[in-house]
């Protein structure tokens, strides 16, 4: 069956190029531009996989991943984060709110989807 992941970006360029190698590697894609709407659309499409930028206007993607863990019906969905930021200390706050996995902005092909296949296996383990 068809892993879905859903892709949290509100930048029009980065999440397009990441939905694009998504779906060139066999996966469905729900992406999502707005923040406020993440948790309601996972809930409603039931994604195996989360990628989530961390800058969001609006709100932060640190928050949206430790929501998504108290929450009953997301709490077992990995979170991949993807985010500019890499000072000192930033995966570790990022891990701490439940993302299983994390990468820095710029992001090469290779080592994203190796991230998300690490992730979606560990999801079957």
């Amino acid at each position: 069956m068809t892993k879905r992941i859903m892709v949290v970006e509100d930048n029009d360029l980065n999440r397009k190029l990441f939905c694009d190698v998504l779906r060139a590697n066999g996966f469905a894609v729900e992406p999502v531009s707005d923040g406020h709407l993440v948790l309601e659309t996972a809930r409603r499409v039931a994604p195996d996989l989360i990628i989530m930028d961390i800058q969001l206007g609006g709100v932060s993607g640190v928050d949206l991943i430790a929501a998504a863990k108290q929450d009953k019906a997301l709490r077992a969905i990995p979170v991949l984060a993807v985010t500019a930021f890499a000072a000192k200390g930033d995966e570790e706050r990022i891990r701490s709110a439940g993302a299983a996995g994390y990468l820095a902005k710029p992001v090469s092909i290779s080592p994203f989807m190796n991230a998300v296949r690490q992730l979606l296996a560990a999801e079957d383990a």
